[in-house]
């Protein structure tokens, strides 16, 4: 097995954001990315870069860290707690794309590194990360092309991996208390070190790789549809479970607060703009039923 080379990773994180920033810029065609660079006082930093009031995107944040510690924080032990006590080292890459038309939907993706370690211990490292889809006017066809690019880079590692990553991302982009997933899913895994270094990392850079070729052609083919205040008031409803996810259930957003990161750049992920609303039900029968109906519950998109 091929010792683990964290400066490979950075190499490659560094330059997924490029890539990744390069690409939402031509898509926009009207807004480029601010760069905020920050340093993080007990160890590591990041380069956070946030579009914003664009011409396609109200809101988009693309963000590398990679940030050091003594002792890793409760929501990376939870469910290893022979961790308990490590120095650590994290670097990733993460985003969250909110566009203005409610027609495209609104995603995010992450591609993570660790290595903890106990001192005189050898050190225990692992990758994590996916991508996932969060529609408010979904299109069937959309969703199928999206998870078939989420199957195309998990079978050219390993044809296991999309029903198993697949999986685990319905489960874990899910809000209990409203009995709904986030969206209609995509890829999540973590804690990979099955395989060895080079094909975990390998695995990652397809991750990381495929996201802009799944989301774009999305955004490309319903950004010009027109849409009026009616849609625009469902979806700044609906970003609401965006928020409810991401502040009560997500792992990155507790591992940054936890370990004192950038509070700006971990709250990034959140809408610009949220409706709040008590008790609110679709009408039967209409586009926004269909959502609740027949997307926001775990499917076989690939029919495999």
């Amino acid at each position: 097995m091929t010792q683990p080379d964290p400066s490979a990773v950075k190499q490659f994180l560094l330059s997924l954001q490029d890539n990744i920033c390069r690409s939402l810029e031509q898509a926009d065609q009207q807004q480029r990315f601010f760069e905020d660079d920050w340093r993080r006082e007990s160890g590591g930093g990041g380069r956070t870069r946030v579009l914003t009031d664009g011409g396609v995107f109200e809101q988009a944040g693309v963000n590398f860290s990679h940030v050091t510690g003594d002792s890793l924080p409760h929501s990376a032990t939870a469910k290893r707690p022979e961790l308990e006590g490590c120095s650590f080292e994290a670097m990733g890459v993460s985003l969250v794309i909110h566009p203005h038309n409610p027609y495209i939907p609104t995603t995010h993706a992450n591609v993570r590194f660790f290595i903890a370690q106990k001192e005189g211990a050898d050190p225990v490292w692992w990758f994590g990360g996916g991508f996932d889809l969060t529609p408010y006017y979904p299109f069937r066809e959309d969703v199928i092309q999206w998870h078939q690019q989420a199957k195309q880079c998990c079978d050219d590692i390993d044809p296991r991996y999309y029903t198993k990553y697949k999986k685990w991302c319905d489960e874990y982009f899910y809000l209990p208390h409203r009995q709904e997933t986030r969206g209609v899913g995509g890829l999540f895994f973590d804690d990979l070190n099955e395989g060895g270094f080079e094909q975990c990392f390998r695995f990652m850079q397809n991750v990381g790789n495929n996201f802009i070729p799944a989301y774009l052609p999305i955004v490309e083919k319903r950004k010009n549809t027109v849409y009026g205040e009616r849609e625009r008031d469902f979806q700044l409803y609906r970003r609401g479970r965006y928020v409810e996810f991401n502040l009560v259930y997500d792992r990155g957003t507790l591992f940054g607060l936890q370990t004192g990161g950038r509070t700006e750049s971990i709250l990034m992920s959140l809408p610009p703009l949220v409706k709040w609303r008590y008790n609110w039900q679709p009408e039967p029968g209409s586009a926004e039923a269909d959502l609740y109906e027949n997307y926001l519950k775990p499917q076989n998109w690939l029919d495999i």
